[in-house]
């Protein structure tokens, strides 16, 4: 418990307090935005060239600090209310989605003004992992509690499931 309190108060400096500064020092030309959650973090840029300057500044401040970044979970993607007309200008398709906190994240338009909104579904690889995990567990206990003790349990699995991912939009 200590150790992820440390590397969280550790990733503060490193990451937060730095990008803050980095920002408003290197005089970045758009909006910027650092949203992190333990050790996972998502940085948004107005412009791609403050991204790039960014990310590669990023692997220097980590690779300084002795961390590195996850591969497969770094990458620079185009993202916001502008991204679909963009990508439909260059014969890309659709814009790209990402995964952050079990949550798919993707541009989708307001049904009531038809405007540019950031819509999230429960990311469908941790919702299925989460289901076998029930499973799992409902096959090795299902002899050993009666169906109150069971029933219990079930319910408060999904009160929680139901409290973590009940957001706006994601019903199904």
């Amino acid at each position: 418990m200590g150790s992820a309190i440390l590397a969280n108060v550790y990733l503060h400096y490193v990451l937060d307090v730095w990008f803050e500064a980095a920002v408003q020092k290197e005089q970045y030309r758009g909006e910027a935005y650092l949203t992190r959650y333990a050790d996972d973090f998502v940085a948004c840029f107005q412009h791609k060239e403050d991204a790039e300057k960014f990310y590669e500044a990023l692997g220097e401040r980590m690779e300084k600090f002795g961390l590195a970044l996850a591969p497969e979970k770094t990458r620079i993607l185009e993202f916001g209310r502008y991204a679909e007309e963009n990508r439909n200008n260059r014969g890309q398709g659709k814009p790209e989605t990402f995964n952050f906190l079990g949550f798919t994240f993707y541009g989708g338009k307001d049904r009531s003004y038809g405007s540019f909104r950031v819509k999230v579904k429960s990311d469908r690889k941790k919702s299925k992992a989460k289901l076998k995990k029930m499973k799992i567990w409902l096959e090795e206990n299902r002899n050993k509690l009666d169906v109150t003790g069971l029933i219990a349990r079930i319910n408060r699995s999904l009160q929680g499931y139901y409290s973590y991912y009940a957001v706006s939009g994601n019903l199904r």
